[in-house]
């Protein structure tokens, strides 16, 4: 095209390169802006508007092109002496069908070029599938990492603010690593700062289901050190609110192990039975919870008209309760299947972990306090004390609704025998007075402001006290300066033995047997993180 438009604005060119055109016919002679003269040759044009009309072709360098009309929709272009055919489609033209003649242009022979001048090779242009090296090649083997899993702190059967890293492969757990220190409260440092009866209440902030045997230890390693005589009758409302207190907190740790396994009805027919025995706490001391009637030298107060009947009702029904809760759990078959050999701890391990209470006992040790070592005259009842065969959680289970049942005997006892008398030891440089004293008394009044202002001393020493509670043995060692201080408190929770020893007794068990063992710890955290 740019060619054509040189030689159109050019004159001088078309006369060098084109032929002579003067001698054609004028009619056939293409008329331009331009002065030179186009010859044309005449074709027929093949299609179905031809009718012998033969569109003028124009000669350009011995090459033949047809000048574009509107009229004519199909045109012949030739070129080298070769007429061939194009389409133009021009407004509302009619369309083109190859017909015949078209296909005779392509009649002939086939043309087949030699492999050397072949652009693809033959083999080459046969598809086939990609191999890669790489599969040729043996697998790489990599290390599949097992899933590391963050049971707690706000899960409901940890039982507290527990935070449990489990490894896990699959279900199947490699390791349980765990992590407390969420409800420390640096109790044995704030301790340190307060006189022996303000640092009393402490006790029952420590484990919160067992507040009176808490209480009990305190007293008792402050008794020792004083060497103050404490009144029997106030040692018998010790040993009778220490196993109303058993019972609570095994009322506790059955229900909600029962209720983490599967079983709902036991936890409110038990929690039922605890709010009876919540209501004898709060009438002797005016709360349900933290108590601090247990104190140095007795109780707090007397016990109220009445309460001894009380007692004596509840205890003589509570042995159905108890068998009630067993018709559901002790043959159940699902109960069975959830802590029978579970938890397994030999009497070894045991001891080797430094556990106590129903943890030693459930793996046949008999080791209790109260009969290896009797405090508050527990050398006067008569119970006995149940172990396991096995070790397992079911075990533990059984020892501790036998445990409940042995309460109710010192219970019962503890009635039949209370004695008459003071229920606070006569030395009021450590007791307080009754305001009944203080009233007619300046002596009395003036031991009082000095207790509660600047506190009792205690000689200088040491001592360590530890009592039988519910979850195992609860000591104190208490080491004195010779102020109304302590120097130094130092607390064993139970619980944090027992705990350490969660990834020993649950390796290569399924992550649902470690709910199982948390459950048959009974671990409170108050205690545990202190």
């Amino acid at each position: 095209m740019a060619n054509i438009l040189n030689l159109i604005r050019n004159p001088a060119l078309i006369s060098k390169t084109l032929p002579p055109l003067l001698s054609a016919p004028k009619s056939h002679v293409l008329s331009t802006c331009c002065t030179a003269d186009y010859t044309t040759t005449p074709a027929t044009v093949i299609g179905p508007q031809s009718e012998g009309r033969s569109p003028p072709l124009l000669s350009l360098n011995g090459h033949h092109h047809h000048q574009h009309q509107h009229r004519y929709p199909h045109s012949l272009l030739q070129v080298n002496g070769v007429e061939h055919r194009y389409v133009q489609r021009r407004g509302m033209a009619k369309k083109w069908f190859p017909d015949k003649e078209y296909f005779k242009e392509f009649e002939g022979e086939t043309i087949a070029y030699s492999d050397d001048k072949c652009l693809v090779p033959d083999d080459s242009a046969r598809w086939e599938g990609w191999e890669s090296e790489i599969q040729h090649r043996r697998p790489i083997e990599r290390h599949v990492r097992n899933i590391v899993l963050n049971f707690g702190p706000q899960h409901p059967a940890a039982h507290g603010v527990l935070r449990l890293v489990l490894e896990l492969k699959g279900e199947l757990v490699l390791r349980a690593d765990p992590h407390i220190g969420l409800l420390h409260r640096a109790t044995e440092k704030l301790m340190e700062y307060k006189t022996y009866t303000q640092a009393l209440p402490y006790m029952d902030r420590l484990d919160y289901v067992s507040m009176m045997c808490n209480e009990q230890c305190y007293s008792l390693a402050i008794e020792n050190m004083l060497g103050l005589q404490v009144p029997i009758r106030a040692q018998y409302i010790r040993v009778m609110f220490a196993e109303i207190t058993r019972i609570l907190n095994h009322l506790m740790g059955i229900g909600t192990h029962a209720l983490d396994i599967g079983a709902l009805t036991p936890f409110f027919w038990l929690f039922e039975e605890r709010e009876k025995l919540m209501e004898f706490y709060e009438r002797v001391s005016g709360a349900r919870m933290h108590a601090a009637y247990v104190r140095p030298g007795g109780v707090s107060q007397d016990l109220p008209i009445g309460i001894m009947d009380d007692i004596w009702r509840w205890a003589d029904q509570f042995p159905e309760r108890v068998d009630e809760v067993e018709d559901l759990l002790t043959d159940n078959r699902i109960w069975k299947a959830r802590t029978v050999d579970v938890g397994v701890i030999s009497a070894e391990d045991a001891l080797n972990w430094g556990m106590s209470g129903v943890m030693l006992r459930g793996s046949g040790i008999k080791w209790d306090l109260r009969k290896t070592q009797p405090y508050d005259r527990y050398e006067d009842f008569d119970f006995d004390v149940p172990i396991g065969l096995k070790g397992d959680c079911y075990d533990r289970y059984l020892c501790r609704i036998e445990e409940m049942r042995q309460s109710i005997r010192i219970i019962l006892q503890c009635l039949n025998r209370m004695p008459a008398g003071e229920v606070r030891a006569d030395d009021n440089k450590v007791v307080p007075p009754s305001r009944r004293e203080m009233k007619s008394s300046m002596e009395a009044l003036i031991h009082h402001f000095k207790l509660f202002t600047e506190g009792y001393s205690v000689p200088a020493g040491a001592t360590y006290t530890a009592v039988e509670a519910p979850k195992g043995e609860f000591g104190l060692y208490m080491v004195s300066d010779g102020s109304s201080r302590p120097y130094r408190c130092k607390i064993k929770a139970p619980g944090f033995a027992h705990l350490s020893a969660l990834d020993y007794m649950g390796r290569g068990l399924l992550l649902a047997d470690i709910v199982a063992i948390i459950g048959t710890m009974d671990i409170v955290f108050g205690e545990v993180d202190r």
